[in-house]
Parts: structure tokens; C-alpha cells; sequence
């Protein structure tokens, strides 16, 4: 299905035998991509997953961790595991079905309620940012095939960005489902002893006519309100990071870098391990939640969260990959949809950082603007969004 570039290929050990599962995980990235299939074992805990990692009883992981850490992870050490330098990306994606938007959660006039409700608590000095996320349901006609969204997503995307994680190792309602989208965020990602990540955080929708697409990124640029949101998410992650690095570097001030639908402030972070035992894996686990998905302080903002939402499931989790060396990538789990069991809908999320200045109305334009990721590869219009 995929066109792929020179491929590097790791065989796995196999004194486990496989289970049957047609198991299929891909993540698509423009320098590094991953693809497996087949399941050796399957892990609902990151911990214990990277105990068989470590103890060399597997060779590979790969998957996705959820929101919330009590919750099952959906893990697996694949029976076929490829690596191949360049992305995933194919020039004639496959159809979707016809697709509509039946319903949303919450409806607008609500969302706006929550982040007024946010805004009260963040004024009161209780939180100093908060990300608030709504969702919707997406029905078709016949099943959702998830590679077929994933390479649609791949081609939509500029850097040719995509994953698609099957969620069953969750086991319960997760059998069967799976996690598909193009996000642009990268949690962490260790190659050797170096580790980068790229958190985004503050952002305003594109626009076609290219003068003022050009006007609204230098309005991004001097927003003191995007400037803070994002020092927040830099800030924690250079207390949990930095520590673990015997060099570290966390530029001050953030890059513009764009997707077809937003652009974002950025900021690329770099480090050199102090112990190059910790895996990619173990990483990630260790800056997940970041504020750039939850806010902060992070415990405060993860109850007000689960307060105010439905479960977010695997929604703003991390979704990636480790190998037997410790190298890996674990992307933030944005820009994505939950296909059902059955394929026949799909629910997909949008969400923002809310922090004492933020207008509820352009908090609610930005969920519109981020929904457009999935809804565009669906052939589905924004019109019934807000109604």
C-alpha cells in the first residue's frame, strides 16, 4: 500500500508464538518511519513493557499510552518490525466511505461555558493553564478501513505526518478499535545517547489569501497570551527533561512551523543523556502529560479535566514506538480519530490551552479549525459543527 524508501529491518525474537492478531501499527514521519504487524506479545502496561524490553524477552514496542495513567495502555512487541528512512507516504490514497458529523461533544454554546468556567479558576490563581477538548462523531456508509485513513491523512499532511495504532492490547470496548491521525508534535525521541522533542503550544488557523496567512503568523508571533501558553509547556518539560541530560538546551524563544490547517509556535529541544539506559519508552512516560495536552500544574489541571470531560481515552496520550537498543519516537496523540470496532463511525478530537486571558469564542474557532484535520480526509464539510 505504502511506498516506502531504503528500509532498515529488525528481526524480532519469536519464543513466543504469534497469536494470530493481524495487528497492524504504522507511524509515518519525513526523516525516520516505522510500520509492524503480526503480535508476539501484548502489554495493557507500559511498565511491564518495558521490563520485557529491558530484559531483552522482546525486541520492539510499539502502541499507544491513554490520557489518564490509570488506565489501560494498548501495547505490543510486534512479530515484523520496519524501519525505513523517509515517510509513508503514497500518491494515490485509498477512498474512504461517504461520512457525516451526527454529533457533538459538547455542543458549542457548552464548550464556551467550560472555558468561561476554566477561565474563573485560572483568574483565581488555581491553575495557570488547562486544555479543554470536545469531540465528534463521525458515521459512514460502509466500514472505515484504519490504513486507508491513515495514508489519506499521510497525503493531506505537508510533512507527509500519520500513524495508525490498533487499540485491542486495551483490551474491554477497545478491542477492535483504533487510533488514527497526522499529528505534528513530538513528545520525545532518542536516537543514542541524544533526545529532542518539539512541543507545540499557541496557535491560529491558517488563511488562503497568502498576505494575510503571512498576517496572522506575525499575530501569533507577538500574542503575549500564545507566548505564555507556550513558555509553560517549555518550562515543565525542561524540569523533567533537563535533569536527565548531562547537556540540554531549550531555546527561549519558539519557531513558527505550520500544518495545512494552523500554524503553531514551536520549540525545538535538545539533550545528551546522563544514563543511556533509559529508553524511549520509559521517556516518554516520564513527560507525559505535558501542559501542552493537560496544563498545569498538572495534577490540578488533569482532575479539573476529568471533571469537566467525557474519558478521553487514547485522545492526547502519545502514540510510538522502541526498539531493542532504547531508540524510539513518541509523537503527542493529536489530530486523530477513535474508529469502532465495527468501522462504521469514528470519534475524533480537537482541543486548546485555556490560560487567564483566553476568549472563549476564539477557543471555540480553534476546535473548529483543528477538527479539520480528520474531517478533510473524510470529505466532510465544518458546517454542522456549530449548530
Amino acid at each position: 500500500m505504502f511506498a516506502v524508501a531504503e528500509v532498515d529491518e529488525y528481526p524480532l525474537h519469536t519464543n513466543r508464538s504469534d497469536t494470530g492478531t493481524d495487528s497492524v501499527f504504522l507511524l509515518s514521519r519525513r526523516q525516520t518511519s516505522v510500520r509492524t504487524s503480526g503480535v508476539v506479545e501484548e502489554f495493557d502496561s507500559a511498565f511491564d513493557a518495558t521490563e520485557a524490553l529491558k530484559t531483552g524477552r522482546i525486541d520492539s514496542v510499539v502502541g499507544a499510552i491513554p490520557f489518564a495513567p490509570t488506565t489501560p495502555c494498548a501495547l505490543i512487541a510486534p512479530l515484523s518490525f520496519t524501519r525505513v528512512r523517509g515517510d509513508l507516504h503514497h500518491d494515490q490514497p485509498l477512498n474512504l466511505p461517504p461520512a457525516r458529523v451526527t454529533d457533538l461533544e459538547p455542543k458549542p454554546g457548552a464548550h464556551t461555558d467550560r472555558i468561561r468556567s476554566a477561565i474563573t479558576r485560572l483568574r483565581a490563581g488555581e491553575l495557570h493553564k488547562v486544555v479543554l477538548a470536545r469531540s465528534l462523531r463521525i458515521e459512514t456508509e460502509s466500514p472505515i478501513s484504519p490504513t486507508a485513513l491513515a495514508s489519506r491523512l499521510i497525503a493531506l499532511d505537508q510533512s507527509h505526518n500519520g500513524f495508525c495504532v490498533d487499540l485491542s492490547p486495551a483490551g474491554g470496548k477497545y478491542r477492535g478499535r483504533s487510533l488514527v491521525g497526522s499529528t505534528p508534535e513530538v513528545l520525545i525521541e532518542r536516537r543514542g545517547n541524544v533526545v529532542t522533542c518539539h512541543p507545540l503550544a499557541g496557535s491560529i488557523a491558517r488563511h488562503p489569501d497568502p498576505q494575510q496567512d503571512e498576517t496572522n503568523a506575525r499575530e501569533l508571533v507577538a500574542s503575549a497570551k500564545d507566548l505564555t501558553e507556550h513558555a509553560f509547556v517549555v518550562d515543565s518539560i525542561s524540569a523533567i527533561l533537563g535533569p536527565l541530560c548531562r547537556s540540554y538546551s531549550a531555546p527561549n524563544t519558539p519557531e513558527l512551523l505550520r500544518t495545512p490547517q494552523l500554524w503553531h509556535l514551536g520549540t525545538k529541544i535538545e539533550g545528551v543523556l546522563a544514563d543511556p539506559n533509559l529508553t524511549a519508552l520509559e521517556l516518554a512516560l516520564a513527560l507525559h502529560p505535558t501542559p501542552a495536552i493537560c496544563g498545569t500544574p498538572t495534577e490540578v489541571a488533569r482532575d479539573h479535566i476529568t471533571a469537566t470531560e467525557a474519558d478521553r481515552g487514547f485522545y492526547a496520550g502519545a502514540i510510538g514506538w522502541c526498539d531493542r537498543t532504547g531508540d524510539g519516537e513518541w509523537m503527542v496523540a493529536i489530530r486523530c480519530a477513535e474508529i469502532a470496532a465495527d468501522g462504521m463511525s469514528a470519534r475524533a478530537y480537537a482541543g486548546g490551552g485555556i490560560v487567564a486571558s483566553s476568549d472563549p469564542e476564539a477557543e471555540l474557532r480553534e476546535t473548529r479549525t483543528k477538527f479539520r484535520t480528520v474531517l478533510t480526509a473524510f470529505g466532510v464539510t465544518e458546517s454542522d459543527l456549530d449548530t
